[in-house]
């Protein structure tokens, strides 16, 4: 008896030490002011697009370089209205072998659009091994586990130790297309100046407490106490209760539990408003440097061109008096001329026409050094001019970068063209679908910054349906961009659209892969800022616009 009255003792000790380092490497941190940056990089896998109510194959999990040894198996099976998978693992090692910020691993489907949907947890046992039953409402996905610092998390890190592999009697395989998927750079949840102690798991505690400890310190190092207080304040609040109930001497698990995942996800919350507004701020403050950058292109056009204008005018003053001195030395040199002849009784004349000789041929020399420098000024104004044109060549390189990195754009006569390809659209549909008003939102925030850009939004179609079908479709589909564009702020003035249907193919409607081309939005991004206005160039004859 008395034996186990020392070992619940010590456990205790033990328990207590493991909150009090909690609780001093979140005071160590809260003396630190790091800054905060989440660096995404791409990655690829392959996904299965699954037949509906199919009945069930199986697909085999594969370590990667982080964890050749990780392996494993799942059922997926096609119900009514979701896509049921069975996963087992095996071969796990403990996620904290990859830094002191991962506790767990996650289970991820990425859709072929690349957007990732969180899962569930994969614990891992003590033989390495671990089982997770879950659906999802995906029907074509890839499935990759990653090492991660808390459950909740929105978007997966790029320490991939697991990913699908294809059988040969997978069924379903028909349709396989290239996920490709945004991660979150490892080491990207400790921003720079933040030092996080090494977790020291104790096994009275469960793991969803160290979980919460970790998403409340990565929410404070991404800014969360700043730009979303009062949800921090709530994660911190919450997480005091969590330590208080694991201070107990006889700790409650599933009361810890459920504190603990309720911490995470207020945390989490916290954690995405706090980056979503600091990406905010940054916006605001690029918009705003790239505002006075063209208001002060604007003024230093203004003034060359009125330095132009009195240069050209004071040219033609110049000139108008080296006429009048040109007139006066003929008329010096008649007098002269006349005065010679008539010396004797001209010789007064004679001495006031050379008088007005030389008054003339000075006249003439100060004209011409003033037109010299007229023309001197004249060479400076086109000068300045050709540096505004450059400028304005600079600007649009830059906007085709800036476009191009969101969808691909091409330098025309026309301006820039952005191509928003169909599978930003269903099928025969007009909706947007979500990760085409993720991406417009990205091309908005890029032209909001210059209020003087211009859009013609084009909608075009393939040669499948008939052509009433397809113009309206056409039509619809330019509409719906523009709509989603105004909503985003872009003015209305500034835009316009309309549907060419069938009528402006890029490519042979005999083929799939020509259809697909030709099913398409485009953008076309103009104005005199960048040097080209809409209407010029069309390689067709356009219908009218509609507003």
């Amino acid at each position: 008896m008395k034996s186990s009255t020392v070992l619940l003792a010590v456990l205790a000790t033990l328990c207590a030490s493991a909150v009090a380092q909690a609780q001093a490497a979140v005071s160590n941190e809260q003396n630190l002011a790091p800054t905060y940056s989440v660096n995404v990089i791409s990655r690829t896998t392959r996904a299965v697009k699954y037949e509906h109510r199919s009945g069930s194959t199986k697909i085999n999990f594969q370590g990667t370089d982080l964890m050749p040894a990780a392996s494993g198996e799942a059922k997926v099976e096609s119900k009514r209205g979701a896509m049921k998978i069975d996963a087992e693992f095996a071969g796990l090692d403990k996620p904290t072998s990859f830094g002191t910020e991962y506790l767990t691993y996650v289970l991820w489907a990425i859709s072929p659009e690349g957007r990732p949907v969180n899962l569930g947890e994969v614990l891992v046992g003590n033989d390495h091994r671990s089982k997770l039953d879950v659906t999802t409402d995906l029907q074509a996905f890839a499935l990759i586990v990653t090492a991660e610092p808390y459950y909740a998390v929105h978007r997966p890190s790029n320490v991939v130790i697991a990913e699908n592999a294809i059988r040969l009697d997978t069924a379903g395989t028909s349709e396989v297309v290239d996920a490709k998927f945004e991660l979150i750079d490892r080491g990207g949840y400790i921003p720079t100046g933040y030092h996080f102690d090494p977790v020291v798991l104790n096994s009275r505690l469960p793991l969803e407490f160290f979980e919460a400890r970790n998403a409340v310190r990565i929410a404070k190092s991404a800014g969360a106490e700043t730009y979303a207080a009062s949800s921090y304040e709530t994660a911190a609040s919450q997480m005091k209760q969590a330590d208080e109930l694991g201070t107990r001497k006889h700790v409650d698990k599933k009361a810890l539990i459920a504190q603990s995942r309720e911490v995470v996800q207020t945390a989490d919350d916290s954690r995405e408003i706090a980056v979503k507004r600091i990406d905010a701020d940054r916006m605001d403050a690029d918009k705003n440097r790239e505002a006075a950058k063209l208001a002060d292109a604007r003024a230093t056009s203004k003034s060359e061109m009125q330095a132009r204008m009195q240069a050209e005018s004071a040219t033609g003053d110049a000139n108008l008096r080296r006429d009048e001195a040109d007139k006066a030395t003929i008329e010096a040199q008649r007098l002269q001329h006349s005065a010679q002849m008539e010396s004797d009784m001209n010789r007064a004349a004679a001495n006031d026409a050379n008088r007005a000789t030389a008054e003339a041929q000075q006249g003439q020399k100060d004209a011409e050094a003033e037109s010299d420098r007229n023309r001197l000024a004249a060479a400076t104004s086109d000068q300045q001019l050709k540096q505004a044109v450059q400028d304005r060549e600079e600007l649009r390189a830059k906007l085709l970068q800036q476009f191009n990195v969101i969808f691909a754009t091409r330098d025309t006569a026309r301006g820039l063209i952005v191509n928003l390809s169909d599978v930003l659209f269903d099928t025969g549909k007009s909706t947007l679908r979500p990760v085409a008003r993720e991406k417009l939102a990205k091309i908005s925030g890029i032209i909001l910054a210059y209020p003087d850009l211009r859009l013609a939004i084009e909608g075009n179609t393939d040669s499948v349906g008939t052509d009433a079908m397809n113009q309206q479709l056409s039509e619809q589909r330019a509409d719906s961009v523009r709509d989603y564009l105004a909503k985003e702020n872009i003015p209305s003035a500034s835009m316009t659209s309309q549907g060419f249907g069938k009528t402006q193919p890029v490519a042979s409607n005999d083929t799939a892969e020509g259809r697909q081309q030709n099913r398409r939005v485009e953008l076309v991004v103009s104005g005199e800022v960048i040097g080209t206005t809409i209407g010029i160039a069309y390689e067709t004859l356009p219908l009218s616009p509609r507003p």
